[in-house]
């Protein structure tokens, strides 16, 4: 018991928070990720389907989707050989350091 009295003192000292503080910080952040989470499962599907009907309406007007997508292929596979290829992003900072 003394020892787990001990970090407690060390953890609400370093971080200005009881231990239960903490513990209820992390559990609300915890649910409030897992909500966005869900949200952002429900906005994939939207944005799927409505990518499937945009295809769909390109395959009945006649377009060669796959013949497009070779043209794509080719086009990067030659930027690439010339050293021209996906530009990079810049380089962004971690996430942490952004926190």
């Amino acid at each position: 018991m003394a020892v787990k009295k001990k970090d407690e003192g060390k953890a609400k000292k370093a971080s200005g928070m009881g231990i239960e503080e903490q513990v209820g910080f992390h559990k609300g952040s915890i649910a409030v990720l897992s909500k966005e989470r869900q949200e952002l499962g429900r906005i994939l599907q939207i944005v799927d389907q409505l990518l499937q009907m945009h295809v769909t309406a390109l395959k009945d007007l006649g377009v060669d989707l796959e013949g497009e997508a070779k043209k794509l292929v080719e086009a990067q596979s030659h930027h690439d050989a010339k050293g021209q290829g996906p530009h990079k992003p810049k380089n962004k900072p971690p996430i942490e350091d952004i926190i």
